[in-house]
């Protein structure tokens, strides 16, 4: 009998859960580990070492050792920047490669391998197959993000039937067994190559995310590097001279570091015969004081995040029951202070910071499979969505932080008589004016060729649980319909972007808004001055001798304000000549 399970696919370490008489666990693999590092070294093009005898095997020979590929699954040379410090790290034209010795590998592929071993521990442990997963990501991953872990769990014999986001994981293994009642809890997860930060809302088993923000390329990963570099600077190493396994041993120094100064004040840090032509040895002294400021620029940008969520989910301090920290950066003191001094309250240590996310992804599992009845998960899609409309406006169809999964659609009419098709340009972002915006796809979307104004096409937008959206096109007049799925071709942003664009959108709200207004106005006044041009061409005969002093001089200030961008003059010109061509209007319906 096949078990479906939960996997926390991380950056630095994976782990596997499952519900067993209600109670969900993380599973050990055969040699006792609970965690397992998500690392791959190749002896071979076909044979790989997984998880620790990976790391064990790539402090000996780096070049074959691949680490970090969550940091890139699913993005482009376009989306990474030169400063990831990426291991084995090659481009062809925007696709990105780990490269060893025994060839490229894709980082879907990487992922499928830790994901296959994963399945072996389950099977090796509970002796039944294991073909369905529940597995989490990042809050703030893309769509291709998502895409390409739903294809690496295809490559490794899953079907997921789930795409859960970590911090929402988190949430449920932090309030399974809690007190039923109200709760407002954040879940501050900053792991080995990821940051999210989730405001969630816990009532009596429903679990309600009311806004998310984060950063998919800020983790343990760039604080380790913050070492390697302060080392490097220490010691007076020349970097262009180091080799691959004089970095490699740098790294693990690095990440020792770290780890040590979670519970010591200083630590040593001994590279014994580094043979750089600069030092024979390295040993030098790090203080926690002197790691704590090394990071303090860091943190201050999950600073921001927590307070943008925050804002986003309409809340104080105040309104936060509690605290959860999730991924194994949050045992840095520094860490916890900083969210102690934003939420000012002590954070919740209740739950295993290694594990918890692997928990709720089984728990997850188990709602789905009816293991658990009394509990509902309402997760929440990051940025708005939408399309381009008609004078290059951002028509928003799913706001950000709308509950999914969810459909939402409105209707659309044809802007040229005897149009037969319509381009639909799927946007994603916060600002206003279509130009601002991503681009997610283009699609070419045919109807029945109508009047001006006539035609009825619906568009409509699906999420699906696993954040990955669906566009639906429909022409009312014969009900055919035209489904369009964003793959590939969705755009890959990076989250400094997704920064900006949210301050953009806050920053430039007022002339955004101004903008929006003047392209309104200025459309509805086209379609004014074109109506009257036919007036005046085809039934004069129908005026009054008011109408053809009065409409000709409206017509004049219009195309003048058109001209000159004059917002106010064209939405008073507008109400005026509405109420001026009552009349005319009415006569020309009477002679039709």
């Amino acid at each position: 009998m096949s078990v479906v399970i939960g996997i926390d696919l991380g950056t630095t370490n994976s782990a596997i859960a499952v519900v067993e008489d209600g109670i969900p666990f993380v599973l050990a693999n055969e040699a006792g580990e609970r965690i397992m590092p998500s690392a791959l070294y190749t002896h071979s093009e076909a044979d790989f070492k997984i998880g620790s005898p990976a790391k064990r095997a790539g402090s000996l020979n780096p070049k074959n050792l691949i680490t970090s590929t969550k940091r890139l699954i699913g993005q482009t040379s376009t989306t990474i920047g030169t400063d990831q410090n990426l291991s084995n790290l090659t481009v062809e034209g925007t696709t990105l490669f780990h490269q060893t010795e025994h060839g490229k590998f894709r980082p879907e592929e990487v992922s499928a391998e830790i994901l296959k071993e994963l399945k072996r521990t389950v099977e090796f442990r509970l002796g039944t197959p294991a073909e369905e997963a529940v597995i989490t990501v990042p809050a703030y991953f893309n769509h291709n993000q998502r895409e390409q872990t739903l294809k690496a769990a295809e490559l490794a014999g899953f079907k997921v039937t789930r795409l859960l986001n970590e911090p929402t994981a988190a949430a449920l293994s932090y309030g399974l067994n809690r007190e039923k009642g109200k709760q407002t809890i954040i879940v501050y997860d900053l792991g080995g190559g990821t940051f999210d930060l989730s405001v969630l809302e816990l009532n009596d088993g429903v679990f309600q995310v009311l806004s998310t923000a984060g950063d998919t390329q800020l983790g343990g990963d760039d604080i380790d590097q913050l070492l390697v570099d302060w080392i490097i600077e220490q010691s007076q190493l020349n970097t262009q001279t180091l080799d691959d396994l004089q970095k490699q041993r740098l790294s693990e120094a690095a990440q020792q570091a770290k780890c040590e100064l979670s519970e010591e004040t200083e630590v040593s840090i001994t590279i014994p015969f580094f043979n750089a032509p600069e030092a024979e040895n390295i040993d030098i002294t790090l203080s926690r004081n002197e790691f704590e400021t090394l990071i303090t620029t860091l943190l201050k940008k999950t600073e921001s995040l927590c307070l943008r969520a925050l804002s986003d989910a309409e809340l104080e301090v105040s309104d936060i029951d509690s605290v959860i920290l999730v991924g194994g950066s949050t045992r840095i003191p520094a860490v916890r202070s900083l969210c102690e001094k934003i939420f000012k309250q002590a954070p919740n240590l209740s739950e295993n910071p290694d594990e918890s996310i692997a928990i709720g992804a089984a728990i997850q599992a188990g709602i789905l499979s009816g293991a658990f009845k009394k509990v509902l998960l309402l997760d929440v899609t990051p940025l708005s969505l939408g399309i381009e409309t008609f004078g290059g406006l951002m028509n928003v169809i799913i706001p950000r932080n709308t509950t999914i999964p969810c459909k939402a659609g409105e209707m659309f009419t044809n802007s040229i008589t005897n149009q037969k098709t319509m381009a639909v340009r799927v946007l994603q972002g916060e600002r206003e004016l279509a130009k601002d915006n991503w681009q997610l796809g283009e699609f070419e979307l045919e109807f029945q060729p109508q009047p001006k104004g006539q035609a009825r096409i619906g568009i409509q937008f699906s999420i699906d649980e696993n954040g990955v959206l669906e566009v639906l096109g429909r022409d009312t007049s014969d009900e055919s319909d035209t489904l369009f799925q964003i793959e590939d071709i969705a755009v890959n942003v990076a989250d400094s972007d997704v920064e900006q664009m949210i301050e953009d959108s806050v920053e430039h709200a007022f002339e955004d808004m101004h903008a929006r207004r003047l392209t309104e106005a200025k459309l509805k006044s086209k379609e004014l001055s074109s109506a009257l041009e036919t007036v005046f061409q085809h039934y004069g005969n129908l005026m009054t001798q008011e109408e053809e002093t009065e409409l000709p001089a409206l017509l004049s200030e219009l195309n003048q304000a058109i001209e000159n961008d004059d917002l106010p003059a064209l939405k008073a010109l507008n109400k005026t000549i509405d109420q001026k061509t009552l009349g005319i209007a009415s006569r020309i319906t009477e002679q039709l």
